[in-house]
């Protein structure tokens, strides 16, 4: 297991604010944590991985959906 960090520490990390990771982590979407009595806390391999997946080439063709724009 590699660095662990609680959530304002992985927010700022990932670039979000500790509101939005506050959300992905309650309606899903985030990335992986453990909950330890009443601390969340995030491994850094978790948040690297996370990111890694949400990796674009391009900005456009695909919307965050994953559904292709129609042709203009």
């Amino acid at each position: 297991m590699g660095k662990n960090v609680r959530v304002q520490e992985a927010a700022q990390y990932l670039g979000l604010s500790k509101s939005t990771l506050d959300k992905l982590r309650c309606f899903g979407g985030g990335p992986r944590y453990f909950k330890l009595g009443r601390p969340v806390v995030y491994d850094v391999a978790d948040l690297d991985s996370w990111m890694a997946e949400r990796a674009r080439t391009i900005t456009w063709g695909d919307n965050d959906n994953g559904q292709a724009r129609a042709a203009a």
